[in-house]
């Protein structure tokens, strides 16, 4: 059997080497600066655009210093889980996301995702950011998010807030794979293809942060190691201003 999925992916992600390195290299300046700085790196995304923000928090290997911006209304363990559809769509909730989630300031990153890019929680919350003089990195499919229009007041996508725009490539709806037989296509793409450039960016970042001289970059030890749990905290607490969640 033959998993047309797996080529499609292969495919994406030969694109984005080709056609995202100089944008990804522009994300991994961006976060460099803010983390030599000691600013603050949020992340967010809608109902499943969220997930990434689940990928890059809290794990070893990764960075500490992702703060995720997380909805209580947007998980996907909301029932009924149409609400969430509701919410990314609801104007002012974005807003008071922010407000009560992410003291944004000058320096500060904000990574957000939206595949659409057209929704009002993510343009507003990317909006206060921009507001506050931090920097908005977009993740979204442009192809897909100029043949929409944008469900804000402002008119605006996610894409037209951007310091730096991540192109997934993906087709536009997301789901990639053809069915004989139905005109639906299945198996969207953007999660795994933007975990592929993320945590591409990551490992890039990490590697121009020892070469800037940083002896401990702050990345996540496995706590399963002996001796792991010692190490973290020794840079959670260096970096405490940085981290805004809890432990």
């Amino acid at each position: 059997m033959k998993f047309g999925y797996i080529d499609v992916v292969r495919q994406l992600i030969d694109t984005i080497e080709e056609q995202e390195s100089e944008h990804m290299e522009q994300c991994v300046e961006l976060l460099c600066e803010c983390v030599l700085s000691k600013h603050s790196i949020y992340t967010f995304g809608a109902s499943h655009a969220g997930i990434l923000s689940e990928e890059l928090f809290y794990r070893a290997g990764g960075l500490m210093l992702f703060n995720p911006i997380f909805g209580r209304e947007l998980m996907l363990d909301t029932s009924p889980i149409t609400h969430t559809s509701h919410m990314e769509r609801l104007v002012g909730y974005g807003t008071e996301l922010a407000r009560d989630q992410a003291s944004f300031q000058p320096g500060d990153v904000l990574i957000a995702h939206s595949v659409s890019g057209r929704n009002p929680v993510t343009i507003e919350i990317a909006q206060a950011a921009r507001d506050a003089g931090a920097k908005v990195i977009a993740i979204t499919n442009v192809s897909y998010s100029q043949s929409v229009t944008s469900r804000h007041p402002s008119g605006l996508r996610l894409f037209e807030l951007a310091d730096v725009v991540l192109d997934n490539h993906g087709d536009v709806g997301d789901a990639s794979v053809a069915i004989e037989g139905m005109d639906q296509k299945v198996s969207p793409t953007s999660t795994v293809v933007g975990a592929v450039m993320l945590n591409s960016i990551v490992a890039a970042l990490v590697q121009r942060l020892i070469d800037a001289g940083m002896e401990h970059p702050p990345v996540f030890y496995s706590a399963n190691l002996d001796g792991g749990n010692e190490l973290n905290q020794k840079l959670i607490a260096e970096y405490r201003d940085c981290i805004h969640y809890k432990f």
